[in-house]
């Protein structure tokens, strides 16, 4: 029985009465089950029990055994705005045994993978997200009434009148530790980012989660809405997810920064072999990293009305060129822009690393970088030059992952097969119900054209 008794003494110290005993289900949703701090050793010890099946995908049927939720120590996290409550993010077994459907347990696989090489991935994300409202017929509106402009990125006065809301995010994230260095507003109406420091990438994901589960919290509060939708509003920009990436050694080394970079992006030979993986899997890989129907209507050329999609449309990478699916914003770092809010953290940075180490292990080139404005290039100039299209909807993202040994191979093994092809038949599901329902746009177009 582990001694848990450092994180007793540290949550009594905090005034904790309760833990929100926490895991995500493959499309990221959090579930968890509020437990008073009187229930501690159970908790610790033994965890606590769900039904796997009423959670969401979790590979269980009605029949099945309680999903156990075993807490992380090291995940601790005050709510800041709820005293005397805080989150453990937890690992899921069932009867004992490690759980290959849990999101969280599958990306832990294959970062121990990257530790058994002696090598340390360490990852940001930029999460943006809209705050909206829900109108009387079901429609949503941006939260700001007075957030209009046509070019609304940056603008101080949109900032402005959402103060108090960033500011709390701002002051909670660094009451965290989470080191919050921005918050801006972003391209679309109503659209916000707030950045915190990069950390090793299990951290980064948990940090997602709560952030998610933070802002959604805050803004209800407020009586308005937060969404990390991929394309909330047709004629706005969509929301990304853009993930930064980079290697280090085990003892601190940056393996992916160079000052003799002859391409001049201040990248090592192994940074570009990353690329190269991730470049060569960049389709399969679009399933795990825009997992939703949704996704497949942020990405792809054409301007919005409030400015560019920033989101790629082809399989390239650049120096800091946001038309670019991977940009070098500077050097020693990889950012990629395809990743969107609908990503599972933790399946898309298990996806990102293995394709990220298959280049590796291959010696992949990516031949040289981009400058191009890409969006400025049409499909039919780019098929002709060879460069790939990223996916046009899910459902072909899914089958290049169903083609893709390797990126199925980081989501690992389940009883009966692969969890890629449980991911595939789950979303399958998805696309076949929304492909289903007759939209408003075809009674618009198709009611009495014929």
């Amino acid at each position: 029985m582990a001694d848990h008794t450092e994180l007793r003494e540290r949550a009594s110290a905090d005034g904790i009465e309760f833990f929100f005993a926490m895991f995500v289900d493959m499309h990221g949703k959090p579930c968890a089950k509020l437990v008073p701090s009187e229930s501690f050793d159970m908790l610790m010890n033994d965890g606590v029990g769900f039904a796997g099946y009423a959670a969401g995908p979790m590979g269980q049927s009605p029949a099945d055994p309680d999903l156990m939720a075993i807490p992380d120590p090291a995940s601790y996290t005050p709510v800041p705005w709820q005293p005397g409550l805080a989150v453990l993010h937890c690992d899921i077994q069932v009867d004992g045994q490690d759980w290959p459907y849990d999101p969280r347990y599958i990306l832990k696989q294959q970062l121990a993978k990257v530790v058994e090489r002696g090598l340390v991935l360490k990852t940001g994300v930029e999460a943006e997200y809209f705050l909206v409202r829900r109108n009387d017929d079901g429609t949503l509106s941006v939260a700001d009434p007075l957030d209009t402009a046509e070019q609304p990125g940056y603008d101080a006065k949109g900032m402005t009148r959402m103060y108090d809301h960033l500011t709390t995010v701002s002051r909670y994230m660094n009451q965290l530790g989470w080191g919050n260095y921005a918050n801006d507003h972003e391209d679309g109406n109503g659209q916000f980012e707030q950045n915190f420091t990069f950390a090793d990438a299990l951290t980064t994901a948990d940090r997602l989660i709560f952030f998610r589960y933070m802002v959604h919290s805050l803004a209800q509060e407020r009586g308005i809405l937060a969404t990390f939708m991929p394309k909330p509003f047709s004629k706005l920009t969509g929301n990304g997810l853009h993930i930064h990436s980079s290697l280090w050694s085990d003892d601190g080394e940056e393996l992916f920064l160079s000052d003799a970079d002859p391409r001049g992006l201040g990248l090592t030979k192994m940074a570009y072999a990353y690329i190269g993986g991730i470049l060569d899997h960049a389709q399969a890989l679009s399933a795990v990293t825009a997992p939703t129907v949704n996704s497949y209507k942020r990405m792809g050329v054409g301007a919005p009305t409030s400015g560019a999609t920033w989101a790629p449309a082809y399989v390239s990478y650049g120096r800091n060129n946001r038309t670019q699916m991977l940009r070098v914003p500077e050097p020693g770092r990889v950012e990629n822009r395809t990743v969107d809010g609908s990503a599972n953290p933790y399946l898309a940075l298990a996806a990102l690393a293995t394709a990220g180490l298959d280049g590796i292990d291959r010696d992949l080139d990516p031949g040289d970088p981009s400058d191009e404005n890409l969006y400025e290039l049409s499909a039919a100039e780019a098929e002709h030059r060879g460069i790939k299209a990223m996916p046009p909807t899910l459902l072909h993202a899914l089958d290049a992952l169903a083609e893709d040994d390797v990126v199925k191979g980081a989501l690992g093994e389940v009883p009966g097969g692969s969890y890629a092809d449980y991911y595939i038949g789950v979303k399958q599901e998805e696309f076949m119900s929304y492909h289903s329902t007759v939209s408003a746009w075809e009674i618009d177009h198709y009611l009495t054209l014929f």
